[in-house]
């Protein structure tokens, strides 16, 4: 039986509320997550904000996100910032609806791409994806400071374009970054703008001006796609032996029609390497920073590894302190700082808030990721805090970095063997000399990633 939810009581809201524009000046539109983080502190574990008329409710305390977790009682839902976003990636993975049938026919299909077998088979080409890298950055030895988060961006880039489609994009060797990354870094800024407005009582003129640019990236970035999926086409027609299917494979040769596979393909060749660029970035700069964090991760390194100069799928598994820093970076700074939940019925979150069916809320993951559960000084940086066996003592649901329920991130895994991979290439070759009048400064675009951070390298 569905139980009727009462009328909403108020949230509470940041002070200053101005009739018609509502909280427009609490918060920075540059910076919204940060700002949201902030409100979080003064403001509590669930609270509102209004904006032109568009009412968001933010979940900040893990007692919401964690209900907010039932996939019994709630589902996915697209905030007006991923419905922007349909504009580049129309009903791929990400960005499509709950009911829309692509999403069920595309997830199913591949899953398979990220299998333990598929990763094993893109371990050589990361593998080599990491030689290029190591490559890139030994010209800068004692030379120059290296852009960590616009390298790192190649990397992720190059990775997956080659492991998703036998692609290259010749990220690591051209001198300028490729064209597909401004595209979309204007592309995912310009969604943000353009939900907002869409979402609004302003008059329909002001969206569908700020939907020009946006449109104009999507269709530069579809282009690539498009030739892509072209040079692939081009192989398939000369005999190319697809025995070990790729993602591009597996989408050719199913019911998907052309501009679904095109969605598809932009949906991961942005969100599978913008995150864990990001997330990469993160755990570089924490290292920087924490000279016994390298050195217990080199030891491990050392002794995992050896002189082994291309080590093996299970020898990178086996680096479980590496991992830990890449989990402990990525509780610190989650590069998607949040997910949008919707009520499948009339409910109560956390058994207090009443939701009607279809009301939505925001999960707030780097609130969540400081709940005191975690320990003291949880805003202090501790890859420990991922040890088995203090990882049993704490609820499951306190580390969403990769979102929750069958919409959670399809390619987590190929993610995190990439980046663990990375860094231990990295710190196994390099000493990472960080400026020490650096401080941390997040950049965000749909996901975080640290602004102007650059190191100095010394070869081991």
């Amino acid at each position: 039986m569905t139980m009727r939810a009462p009328t909403r009581p108020p949230l509470p809201h940041p002070r200053g509320r101005v009739p018609v524009i509502g909280d427009l000046f609490a918060f920075d539109f540059d910076t919204p997550t940060q700002s949201a983080v902030a409100l979080a502190a003064e403001l509590g574990p669930l609270f509102e904000l209004e904006a032109l008329g568009v009412r968001y409710v933010v979940a900040a305390g893990a007692e919401y996100v964690i209900d907010l977790n039932d996939e019994t009682r709630f589902c996915k839902h697209l905030g007006t910032d991923i419905e922007a976003l349909r504009v580049i990636g129309g009903d791929g993975l990400f960005t499509a609806y709950n009911d829309e049938p692509n999403w069920h026919v595309a997830h199913q299909l591949l899953m398979p791409a990220f299998s333990q077998s598929a990763m094993r088979r893109y371990h050589a080409t990361m593998l080599d994806v990491g030689d290029e890298f190591t490559a890139l950055w030994d010209g800068s030895v004692g030379t120059a400071t290296v852009d960590v988060s616009a390298d790192t961006t190649r990397v992720t880039l190059e990775t997956i374009g080659r492991c998703a489609a036998g692609y290259s994009f010749d990220a690591l060797t051209r001198s300028e970054m490729h064209p597909f990354v401004g595209h979309m870094v204007k592309g995912l800024k310009g969604c943000d703008r353009l939900g907002a407005l869409r979402g609004s009582y302003l008059p329909k003129a002001f969206a569908r001006l700020a939907e020009i640019p946006v449109r104009r990236h999507a269709q530069a970035m579809s282009a690539v796609a498009d030739e892509v999926i072209a040079v692939r086409l081009r192989e398939r027609a000369r005999g190319r032996d697809a025995a070990e299917p790729d993602l591009l494979d597996l989408m050719l040769d199913s019911e998907l029609d052309f501009a679904n596979i095109r969605y598809q393909l932009l949906n991961f060749l942005v969100a599978g390497h913008e995150t864990t660029s990001g997330a990469m970035s993160f755990a570089l700069y924490f290292l920087s920073r924490h000279p016994e964090a390298v050195e217990k991760a080199r030891a491990e390194i050392d002794t995992v590894w050896g002189d082994e100069p291309r080590p093996s799928f299970e020898q990178v598994t086996k680096l479980r302190y590496v991992r830990r820093v890449f989990d402990e970076a990525l509780r610190l700074q989650p590069t998607v700082p949040g997910y949008y939940r919707g009520a499948r019925e009339d409910t109560l979150l956390a058994g207090r808030y009443p939701m009607r069916k279809g009301d939505w809320a925001l999960a707030l993951t780097p609130v969540l990721h400081r709940d005191p559960r975690w320990g003291t000084n949880p805003d202090e940086f501790d890859p420990d805090r991922f040890e088995p066996e203090r990882v049993r003592t704490r609820p499951a649901g306190l580390y969403k970095p990769f979102g929750t329920g069958p919409r959670s991130c399809i390619g987590r895994q190929f993610a995190i063997h990439e980046a663990i991979l990375m860094l231990a290439v990295l710190v196994r070759r390099y000493d990472l000399l960080a400026d020490p009048g650096y401080q941390l400064k997040v950049a965000e675009r749909l996901t975080l990633m640290p602004d102007g951070f650059r190191l100095a390298l010394r070869r081991r």
